[in-house]
């Protein structure tokens, strides 16, 4: 599919995430126009206006929106960032039910609104919601996905550069898996450059050791958390990354990111969605990439996979 002239991008929800991820998009020229909705009709056209206000500064990019459903159509590529906020403590799959209510109403009506568009869902949890959204929708599940551990990978490569001091773009480095509690590092794929991160040495000469490589693991399986506690949502991030991704799909890239996807018989896992490398394009995900996975990596994924068919089940979605 050829690169979209003239993209237009709809998100969903108004809140800390949604724009965030307008202010991302237009920053970045992610898309030519870019509509922003959510119910709350007076917070969409605030931010909008708010946003308006600064794209003199954005270049070409153009930003509309309101609280009138019928701004998502022509869209190009809709993403869902409107539901439940997660609060302290709170885990992701917590959110489910309130969440998938949600999208059971909203799915049909975007589709009738933007039957071409590729769907990207970033409200949690990402990996449930992206189920549901397939299901609900009748879409293709190439075109229905989340974003999955982009951002989580984002951290783990933040986190390797700054301890090992290299730019983060000399980390290759992945979370795969659930975005969530029982998401993992692929460190059997992981490079600093073309080293593996096994034997990489820093500037003393020192590798880093299995348990500080797990330290790491579970510093970044935690950030968000963190961030939670202390401001009361993650937006700026997921805000950035959500844009990437959309760039990825609106400028027909090709781009190899580890997005949430339906998984049909990839290492034995079928019927969940969860976060692997991914090919993302003008189609959305038109390919999962089989990648090795170490034997531990391999029960990681059995358990992450197993992890998102209990809510599943547990919300009537098995």
């Amino acid at each position: 599919m050829p690169v979209i002239e003239n993209s237009r991008l709809a998100v969903i929800g108004a809140g800390a995430v949604g724009s965030s991820l307008a202010y991302a998009a237009l920053i970045r020229g992610s898309a030519r126009e870019v509509a922003l909705y959510d119910l709350d009709a007076a917070r969409a056209e605030a931010e909008v206006l708010d946003l308006a206000h600064g794209t003199p500064f954005t270049g070409s990019s153009r930003i509309t929106g309101g609280g009138d459903l019928d701004v998502v159509e022509g869209a190009n590529m809709v993403v869902v960032t409107a539901g439940a906020k997660q609060h302290p403590g709170q885990s992701r799959l917590d959110l489910a039910a309130t969440n998938v209510g949600i999208l059971r109403e909203l799915m049909p009506e975007l589709v009738a609104r933007a039957p071409h568009a590729v769907f990207m869902l970033v409200t949690n949890p990402c990996d449930v919601l992206a189920v549901a959204a397939q299901r609900f929708s009748g879409l293709d599940p190439a075109r229905v996905f989340s974003s999955g551990t982009v951002l989580d990978s984002s951290r783990l490569r933040w986190r390797l550069a700054e301890r090992l001091g290299v730019a983060p773009s000399s980390v290759h480095a992945a979370i795969v898996g659930e975005h969530g509690d029982s998401e993992f590092p692929l460190w059997s794929q992981s490079r600093i450059g073309p080293i593996p991160i096994r034997e990489w040495r820093d500037e003393h000469g020192a590798v880093l050791s299995t348990d500080e490589l797990d330290a790491i693991a579970d510093e970044v399986k935690n950030a968000a958390y963190t961030v939670i506690a202390g401001k009361g949502a993650t937006n700026y991030a997921i805000g950035l990354s959500g844009a990437r991704i959309v760039e990825a799909v609106l400028r027909d890239e090709k781009a190899v990111l580890p997005v949430s996807s339906v998984l049909d018989g990839y290492h034995g896992v079928s019927g969940v969605a969860l976060s692997v490398p991914s090919i993302v394009d003008a189609g959305g995900v038109s390919r999962v990439i089989d990648v090795p996975f170490s034997d531990d990596e391999e029960r990681a994924l059995q358990a992450s996979a197993e992890a998102i068919r209990r809510s599943l089940a547990s919300l009537g979605l098995d």
